[in-house]
């Protein structure tokens, strides 16, 4: 077994107890079990790159590890403090698309599925911040510049895929996917009812991003590392 497996697996256990737990609701322990998945996939990741880890996806772990603090901690200033360090994960992200990507070349059969994509985004980002919460009403700002941070990021990697269909872009696009499912179903378990099934969608589309993001890192790797022996 490799190095880096046994981290990987108590990764996926981990999110098997956090669907188990949040199915039966079981709230102490669902947190428990979400605890662990930071650590485990971090420790995936060291392993996997050999512990070359680069000072932007240092950065991004951090805040991604803060957020998920005080996603965990569930107290009043949580909520602002969470958007905030997930704001600054989204907008590195994105830093790294512009500064480590190449530049998509759009061709005219591209028009179509792209247009599509971007009226889709928009459409959801309206969508989502007409929700009258009276958490977003008092930082309106902060969730609206949230929203079109997570949204340039969607762009890129959806135009990414559509434009090169690789397997990076692939990667891309299933973090975005997972962000964006994890974010809007956070906002409907503030605005309707408890619901199960939307504590479930919440959580473990959140644990897949982490998922998602740290393969995506890791492919970039090998490509950098496959250009630079070329």
């Amino acid at each position: 077994m490799k190095l880096n497996k046994p981290s990987l697996i108590l990764f996926f256990f981990a999110l098997l107890c956090t669907i188990i737990f949040d199915w039966t609701q079981q709230e102490v322990f669902a947190t428990y079990s979400k605890a662990i998945v930071l650590p485990a996939i971090f420790i995936y990741y060291l392993i996997s790159s050999e512990f070359e880890i680069k000072k932007t996806e240092g950065v991004i772990f951090l805040f991604c590890f803060v957020g998920q603090v005080y996603d965990l901690m569930d107290v009043e200033s949580s909520e602002l403090g969470g958007v905030l360090c997930f704001l600054a994960v989204y907008g590195l992200i994105v830093t790294l698309f512009i500064r480590e990507h190449e530049r998509i070349k759009l061709t005219k059969r591209d028009i179509l599925p792209i247009s599509i994509v971007v009226v889709f985004i928009v459409y959801l980002l309206i969508s989502v911040l007409s929700l009258q919460l009276d958490s977003m009403r008092k930082f309106i700002w902060i969730y609206t510049v949230y929203g079109i941070v997570l949204s340039v990021l969607s762009y890129f990697c959806f135009v990414s895929y559509i434009t090169k269909g690789t397997h990076i872009a692939l990667l891309m696009s299933l973090m975005a996917i997972s962000y964006i499912f994890s974010d809007i179903f956070y906002i409907f378990n503030e605005y309707f009812s408890y619901s199960v099934v939307l504590v479930l969608i919440r959580d473990t589309t959140q644990i897949l991003a982490y998922f998602f993001m740290v393969e995506y890192f890791l492919e970039k790797a090998r490509i950098q590392k496959k250009t630079t022996l070329q």
